[in-house]
């Protein structure tokens, strides 16, 4: 495993990498990047993706370490390309979680060549009336400097009941020593998402499409992923009854569908 730095012109972007599979798949983590990047935790970071080393040489990439005012997801999305071609990642499958998947719609779109599978993961196709409650809240929060409420209810907002029965404490102590030094960064990511709408790009995806998502979602609706289905030609769709915007963390077959549907031949038998 690997806790890399690429260069993109005047800035830079931190990635960790793990296994030395012949294929390559990136994933793009959430909006928590902006509090937080990848930069030293691919040791932390690479148990879920244990099982994909032998076939797969996979990266997670934060987004770039300087980003302009106005900076949006589509502008992320082409600087994630350089990022990718700088690494010698010509064509990969991506995998989008939340924000994240807000990237990768961009990238399928406007840079198709450079994807070969497309799994977009709790997200939506444009700021939504509850993405623009949910973030518009944060960045309130963001700007009182109050870390302790934007992680409770970012918590809230996220994990199931159950979960946050079992974890709320930890969470909430892990709140006392996480904050950022300053908002700057996390700010222009949340306002990226508040501008962000690709409804009339989702056609242009052509890369065979997995759309995973919860149907308690309170971070980007659940009305969400049935317009991602439904704006993107051939995609398939699996909800989880009962979760949110946590999926990815709390359901245990999560990464089992996203292997299946990678190594999924022509006649695309993905997991339903």
């Amino acid at each position: 495993m690997k806790n890399g730095c690429v260069s993109l012109s005047s800035t830079d972007m931190y990635y960790v990498s793990f296994g030395s599979g012949k294929r390559q798949f990136v994933v793009l983590p959430g909006l928590s990047d902006g509090l937080a990047t990848v930069k030293g935790k691919a040791l932390l970071l690479y148990p879920p993706y244990k099982k994909f080393t032998r076939d797969f040489t996979v990266y997670m990439f934060s987004r770039k370490n300087v980003m302009p005012e106005g900076y949006t997801i589509r502008d992320m999305a082409r600087d994630q390309v350089s990022a990718m071609r700088a690494l010698g990642i010509d064509r990969a499958s991506v995998m989008g979680v939340s924000q994240g998947g807000m990237i990768a719609q961009y990238i399928a779109a406007d840079f198709p060549q450079a994807v070969d599978r497309l799994i977009l993961a709790v997200t939506a196709p444009y700021a939504n009336d509850t993405v623009r409650s949910a973030v518009g809240g944060w960045i309130d929060m963001a700007k009182r400097g109050n870390h302790a409420a934007l992680m409770e209810d970012t918590a809230v907002k996220m994990y199931t009941k159950a979960y946050l029965e079992r974890n709320m404490g930890m969470l909430r102590f892990a709140a006392k020593f996480t904050g950022p030094a300053d908002y700057t960064r996390f700010l222009r990511n949340a306002y990226a998402i508040l501008g962000f709408d690709a409804r009339e790009s989702l056609s242009a995806i052509t890369a065979p499409t997995y759309i995973i998502a919860g149907d308690d979602d309170n971070t980007v609706g659940n009305d969400a992923p049935y317009e991602l289905h439904d704006g993107i030609a051939g995609s398939k769709m699996h909800i989880y009854k009962g979760m949110g915007h946590s999926a990815f963390e709390e359901e245990k077959d999560f990464y089992t569908r996203v292997r299946a549907f990678l190594s999924a031949g022509k006649a695309r038998c993905y997991p339903i």
